[in-house]
């Protein structure tokens, strides 16, 4: 949907603007919805009579776009299917801190809504005369009781727009088998990045994974930490592994990151048995160098045991000559 500027809005449109129609319960919104009066509930969703698109293609969320200094007028619609009245409190409110909430402004911000009616509540989104160019996204936010509906509001400031994309702090984990890393939104303009992941290893690729949109949406300033799995990591290799992200209007990035894989497990093991193999030869070794120490057992005065027979047949021999 886009939001035209239009005259600012009369002051009877303030008055509580019901339209009364009648809606069958199987009419009713989802059962999801439910909040104790049975399957149907009230609801919240951008009118189907406004906007560019027929009433017949239903709008997911509001879109606006206008200069700095424009006030842009829609009108959101309070379904009430149920058998009781409602009192719907409504309010706008900014995503990613875009300061766009303040800008919201509803002719009833306290709407009663019949049974079994419709409310079109009309709104404006007044652009500050200094807003800065690019996406300022925002919210509808409706309660009722402790129940809150929110439909989001894609408002787009005229001017200059820039789309621009880093990534950062890419690591790898090795235990986890994880590569974490960080994208910033460095440009105006609300982004939907996709990442393409390639590794490379001692022997050849071990990674490429093709482009793929992520399921985030990056506002304008917003930064955001992300992990990619890695289930089947190598046991052992050293790798080089390379994240590219890309988004549409020419923002694109890479960055690289080195990992080592080790079987610290295996290898610790094995010194273990290395060193188990070590000592035991280092016993054996030391055992038999103490048994070839071992002298033979001396005889009387410290001699050897031949000794004192040699010098008495050397006196005998000499007295037997004389």
């Amino acid at each position: 949907m886009s939001i035209s500027p239009m005259p600012s809005m009369p002051s009877s449109a303030r008055a509580a603007v019901l339209c009364a129609a009648a809606l069958g319960l199987a009419a009713a919104v989802s059962p999801a919805h439910a909040d104790g009066t049975g399957p149907s509930a009230w609801s919240v969703a951008p009118s189907a009579g406004e906007g560019t698109r027929p009433a017949k293609d239903g709008r997911p969320s509001f879109y606006a776009e206008g200069a700095p200094g424009a006030v842009l007028h829609d009108t959101v619609a309070v379904t009430n299917p149920g058998p009781r009245p409602r009192r719907v409190s409504l309010r706008g409110a900014d995503a990613g801190g875009s300061g766009s909430g303040a800008w919201i402004r509803f002719a009833e911000r306290r709407v009663k809504v019949p049974p079994r009616t419709r409310a079109e509540v009309p709104f404006t989104v007044t652009v500050p005369p200094g807003a800065v160019p690019g996406d300022h996204p925002g919210m509808i936010v409706a309660s009722v009781g402790g129940r809150t509906e929110r439909v989001r509001l894609h408002l787009r400031v005229e001017g200059p727009t820039l789309a621009a994309l880093t990534i950062e702090h890419v690591k790898v984990s090795e235990a986890d088998k994880r590569i974490t890393y960080d994208l910033v939104n460095r440009g105006n303009t609300a982004l939907a990045p996709k990442l393409a992941v390639h590794a490379e290893g001692v022997f050849g690729t071990l990674v490429d994974r093709p482009s793929r949109t992520l399921p985030v949406e990056l506002l304008p300033g917003r930064r955001v930490s992300l992990t990619e799995p890695w289930p089947d990591a190598p046991a052992l290799d050293a790798a080089s592994v390379r994240l590219t992200v890309s988004a549409p209007g020419g923002a694109r990035d890479s960055a690289t990151a080195s990992a080592r894989f080790v079987p610290w497990g295996a290898v610790a093991g094995g010194g273990a048995g290395l060193l188990a193999v070590a000592g035991g030869a280092f016993h054996v070794v030391r055992g038999r160098r103490r048994d070839s120490e071992v002298p033979e057992p001396a005889g009387e005065q410290g001699q050897e045991p031949c000794a004192g027979r040699e010098l008495a047949e050397a006196g005998m021999g000499t007295g037997e000559k004389q």
